[in-house]
């Protein structure tokens, strides 16, 4: 079912701030900003070899992102797999009794479609599906 890990997330309360970091001392290759309205996020993307880290600002006091960093404060928040089809990984997961946040795949940052997996139902940690090109 999964293909590979797509990439990293990390909440960051500014990406401004946080960017010189990853891109200009560990060197990663920055390949852009791009707002996420649906879910009130900055994201910058940087690759690193074969993955990808995603930085992630929150836009609003009210995202999930900014409700993450007041709780845990700035770090890992999801790590992204990549599925060829979302709707029968998610079908897959919900039959085997695993909770979804996302019954239905939604659009994501960088032309994918994506679904979380509840971290109850994942060891605490908070699973993203990704297809990619869609």
């Amino acid at each position: 079912m999964l293909t590979k890990i797509i990439h990293i997330g990390i909440a960051v309360k500014s990406l401004e701030e946080s960017l010189p970091f990853y891109r200009d001392n560990l060197g990663m290759s920055f390949a852009g900003i791009e707002d996420v309205a649906e879910q009130k996020v900055r994201v910058a993307m940087l690759q690193v070899g074969e993955s990808k880290i995603e930085l992630l600002e929150p836009t609003s006091e009210d995202s999930p992102v900014a409700r993450f960093i007041e709780k845990n404060g700035a770090g890992i928040h999801h790590i992204a797999y990549e599925v060829a089809d979302i709707e029968a990984a998610i079908a897959k997961l919900a039959a085997e009794g695993v909770r979804m946040i996302d019954e239905k795949p939604r659009c994501g940052a960088h032309d994918t479609r994506i679904a979380f997996l509840h971290p109850k139902s994942s060891g605490g940690v908070l699973t993203e599906l990704c297809q990619c090109g869609h």
